[in-house]
């Protein structure tokens, strides 16, 4: 694990899976998992299936603003520039 990866792993919910962290969130009655990629410096936001077994890739334009602005202030307090959330793959 990287210090990046540690500071982000100090944040609510936050888990360290290789190069990689990744957070849940429920709310409004969808389910989310969202990564950030340290190599690639970027976060991908997955919509997941009501039963949890399936998860798919989704635009940040359909994730709900709360949760984008949560993100980018985990990513702040880890000493992560909050704007690679809002980068285009």
């Amino acid at each position: 694990m990287t210090a990046v990866l540690d500071r982000l792993a100090e944040q609510e919910g936050w888990r360290i899976e290789n190069t990689a962290a990744r957070v849940h969130y429920d709310g409004g009655g969808d389910r989310y998992s969202i990564e950030y990629y340290e190599p690639s410096d970027c976060v991908i936001y997955w919509k997941v299936a009501p039963d949890g077994d399936i998860a798919v890739p989704v635009g940040r334009n359909t994730v709900p603003t709360p949760l984008r602005e949560r993100i980018r202030q985990d990513l702040a307090a880890a000493d992560i520039d909050p704007e690679i959330e809002r980068r285009s793959l």
